[in-house]
């Protein structure tokens, strides 16, 4: 096994080159990105060519023998190696796809090391505001800009509930989430597509909490893993609404249930302030 820095090293190369990929599609004039669906969910070829490109930069670098290697495109493929392994690569080669169709410009590619069933190594790359944001458990949150110059991250310090600020979804809604957040003692809002995107405007102090919601389906683990390292490692906190933390590689890529990822203030308070809203929610819709 190799040093945890020189793999970070590697997968951040990696991560700069994604990037430079998605660019290239994102920026010529397509008249069709050859969209497919897959699960009621848009994959497009510029998906695949950067899967293709992280899966095959990783295993040529580290092998299968010590990972298991599971993505969006791929994990089915990868379903009956997983639980066997300690370490896990979990990757997103295009996290918002919806965005990079619609040239919102606010998607991300997400690499995360999980072992046993937590992160310990992630970078998110942002393609169009050419930053790269990483993390190693333990040894804090940075972001990397396109000179190579990279800063420490921190949480914002606020501190008053009511001047929180929200970072929510343009299309990810529904009445229940709507009724949420509607009830939440902080109303400031600020929209952003991507959950990489997401994180990275709390990680940059520009908003304070981010909550997702599932229904009949549910964030998948290469939607959190990485994202989540880097907020908490910059001092936020990312957890269920009842506090227990995320797992991933459990056999079930879905993370159900109601998931909070904050600044760390109030981060219990709000927890339990959406449990309660929800009930008040079911109680009322029946």
């Amino acid at each position: 096994m190799q040093d945890l820095q020189e793999i970070l090293l590697l997968a951040r190369s990696i991560s700069w080159e994604a990037a430079g990929i998605l660019r290239s599609y994102y920026h010529k004039n397509y008249n069709s990105l050859e969209v497919q669906y897959k699960d009621s969910d848009p994959v497009t070829v510029a998906d695949l060519a950067v899967n293709h490109y992280i899966l095959e930069k990783l295993q040529a670098a580290l092998g299968n023998e010590n990972f298991v290697y599971i993505s969006e495109e791929t994990y089915k493929e990868a379903q009956s190696k997983q639980l066997n392994s300690a370490w896990t690569w979990i990757i997103d080669p295009l996290d918002g796809t919806r965005d990079f169709i619609e040239k919102t410009g606010e998607y991300a590619i997400h690499i995360a090391l999980v072992k046993n069933h937590r992160p310990v190594l992630a970078t998110v790359a942002v393609p169009e505001a050419e930053k790269l944001y990483y993390a190693t458990k333990g040894g804090g949150a940075f972001v990397e800009t396109s000179d190579g110059k990279s800063t420490a991250l921190k949480v914002s310090p606020r501190d008053r509930i009511e001047e929180l600020t929200l970072v929510v979804s343009r299309s990810h809604r529904n009445e229940r989430l709507n009724y949420l957040l509607q009830n939440l003692p902080c109303q400031n809002q600020k929209s952003v597509g991507s959950v990489g995107c997401k994180i990275a405007t709390i990680v940059e102090q520009q908003a304070d909490i981010y909550i997702s919601l599932s229904g009949k389906s549910a964030p998948k683990d290469w939607d959190m893993a990485a994202p989540e390292l880097i907020l908490t490692e910059a001092g936020g906190k990312f957890t269920h609404f009842d506090l227990t933390p995320l797992h991933y590689n459990t056999g079930d890529i879905s993370q159900w249930g109601g998931l909070l990822a904050s600044n760390g203030q109030f981060h219990e308070i709000l927890c339990q302030d959406a449990q309660r809203i929800l009930k008040e929610w079911e109680k009322n819709k029946f």
